[in-house]
């Protein structure tokens, strides 16, 4: 008899991404780019669904979860293309369309050599609560995961009250949570919010915690963060940080404030990983199948693999995530889960979007097996 498949709930923010392809010649400035009056001339644009409940929802269900996505849309053009997207991936149920508000989309400028810049309008999402995840759909759920909150406005606002209750609704269904994050400018209303406050009141309640280190830094420590920066002097900030000196001190904060199992993603290093005692892992909901004895008391860091080519980054972070949990909700060990996490990553940054590139874990697994080269960055820089 087959076994079957856990359920998982993937929600949050989803927007459209527009992504216009620049010619392959490495630039070193954005000056040599964009600059008054410069006709910048680009190929035929990307344009592919993009946030939390896009990437990470539906690399779930190519890797063969059971998952149902919700999100908010508008009934404009945008909403339409993202409807359309979803329902030819049997996922479509979940959009909510709200008339009167616009669709969320993103412009990224990808440009070889240089870090991703994006224009965002977080749309609809700024509307989303936890009355919108429906009580039925949250029964039986092994695992609901939520995604970017720092770009939907009624969780961070009030100190995060809405997303505490939203992660306390999930968790008193009897699910187990994960949730992840998105940078954000610092001159905006949710660069302004108190995120370490935020994050003390919600920590205790996520069993899964999966931020990027650019992500965590700016939220618990922005002065620290504002070093990095200037050590990177432009260049990407995961390329200057020593796993000691700088990542570890906020795994430990991210511990203390309750945390279970953390896995921060470093970009193009790779990514640092820990998680609590078997005492603490107990707290997590059985139906995930968490194999405690497999997960408890470990730390270490995964270099990346070396990817056949990159196009863009985007939604690499996301694609790593899902491998990361789908691993865990079928029973594979925490160093198991953590090599497919990198591996996924590494194959989604081939493509354009978040799942062109991804392949199935037997795949991945089969594709570590036979050697797969890790890119050679010293860990302990």
């Amino acid at each position: 008899m087959k076994r079957e498949e856990p359920k998982i709930i993937v929600a949050g923010h989803v927007c459209l991404d527009i992504t216009p392809v620049f010619f392959g010649q490495k630039e070193s400035t954005l000056g040599e780019i964009f600059s008054p009056g410069k006709l910048t001339q680009v190929e035929q644009a990307e344009v592919h669904t993009g946030g939390c409940v896009a990437n990470t929802g539906l690399a779930m269900k190519f890797l063969g979860a059971n998952v149902s996505l919700v999100g908010k849309v508008g009934t404009d053009e945008f909403g339409s293309i993202i409807k359309k997207i979803f329902s030819e991936q049997d996922a479509g149920e979940g959009l909510i369309a709200v008339p009167g508000e616009s669709t969320s989309y993103s412009v990224i400028l990808a440009v070889p050599g240089i870090d991703r810049i994006f224009l965002h309008n977080p749309g609809a999402n700024d509307t989303f609560c936890a009355d919108d995840i429906p009580d039925k759909l949250l029964e039986d759920c092994a695992l609901f995961h939520f995604g970017y909150p720092t770009l939907m406005r009624r969780m961070y606002e009030e100190e995060g009250k809405e997303l505490l209750r939203l992660l306390k609704k999930a968790r008193d269904a009897g699910a187990a949570t994960s949730l992840d994050f998105a940078m954000v400018n610092e001159d905006t209303d949710a660069g302004r919010a108190d995120w370490g406050k935020i994050l003390e009141k919600v920590l205790p309640g996520v069993d899964f915690f999966v931020p990027s280190v650019e992500e965590l830094c700016f939220m618990l420590e922005r002065e620290r963060f504002s070093q990095w920066q200037q050590r990177a002097s432009g260049k990407d900030i995961t390329e200057i940080l020593d796993i000691k000196r700088d990542i570890r001190p906020l795994a430990d904060r991210c511990m203390d404030l309750g945390a279970k199992v953390l896995l921060i993603k470093c970009g193009s290093r790779g990514m640092y990983y820990r998680t609590a005692d078997h005492e603490a892992l107990s707290a997590i909901s059985g139906r995930a199948g968490l194999q405690r004895e497999k997960w408890e008391s470990q730390e270490g860091f995964e270099k990346s693999y070396r990817p056949d080519r990159i196009l863009s980054g985007s939604g690499a972070g996301d694609t790593s995530i899902a491998a990361f949990l789908v691993s865990m909700l079928n029973g594979r060990s925490l160093r198991q889960a953590v090599r497919l996490a990198a591996a996924a990553g590494a194959s989604c940054v081939a493509s354009y979007d978040a799942l062109s590139g991804l392949r199935t874990l037997d795949e991945l697994e089969g594709r570590i097996e036979a050697g797969w080269e890790k890119c050679e960055q010293n860990e302990d820089h």
